[in-house]
């Protein structure tokens, strides 16, 4: 299925554990260790109490920073911003309407943080909306088969796929899958610390 349609038939764990995992993923733009948000991660295992996933973010906002830091004048860095707004519109409750509309808001922002971040779109025109191919492969899938992570920079077309492989593997085993999404998160975490570490040296 495409991204699109797996986050549409993600239950309330799964779009919460994807939204997350794009969130984890986005860390190091917002200046937290690797475990951050390892509480949130436990909460949605099972014996989890969903509702102390309210208490548990405003913890995690309050360890990176992030209050109200959400407007374009606040933050000159773009990517960083984006992955503010992520953290910023993480839903207090956990509920499966709120953590779908979260989880397709992180998919998006995940997915243009990492295009203003590839290397390879350094020469690119305006960065300011997600490029038509990039909403089409969402919508269509991007099986690397069918080539559908063709034209799409290395960063973004791996961010795609992690996307995909984490609502399926929650799809597939529900709260035993948590480990395994968490593994393909810390994955693309790596990466993206990486990269962020890289553009440091190159701005210094």
């Amino acid at each position: 299925m495409s991204l699109v349609e797996l986050i549409a038939q993600a239950d309330e764990r799964g779009l919460a554990a994807s939204g997350l995992a794009c969130l984890d993923r986005c860390v190091p733009l917002l200046g937290g260790d690797d475990e951050v948000l390892r509480p949130l991660w436990a909460n949605l295992a099972a014996g989890g109490e969903p509702t102390a996933w309210g208490e548990l973010l405003e913890q995690v906002r309050g360890k990176l920073g992030v209050a109200e830091i959400v407007d374009d004048e606040d933050v000159e860095d773009e990517a960083a911003l984006l992955a503010r707004r992520m953290l910023a519109a993480a839903p207090a409750v956990r509920s499966a309407a709120e953590a779908r509309i979260w989880a397709d808001a992180c998919s998006v922002a995940s997915l243009q943080i990492h295009r203003l971040l590839d290397p390879a779109e350094d020469d690119a025109s305006s960065a300011g909306a997600l490029p038509e191919a990039l909403s089409s492969a969402r919508a269509e899938g991007a099986g690397p088969v069918e080539g559908r992570t063709a034209g799409m920079s290395p960063l973004v077309a791996a961010e795609l796929r992690r996307q995909i492989s984490v609502l399926e593997i929650l799809a597939g085993h529900g709260a035993g899958g948590l480990r395994r999404a968490l593994e393909v998160s810390t994955e693309g975490r790596r990466v993206l610390r990486a990269v962020v570490s890289r553009r440091a040296r190159g701005r210094g």
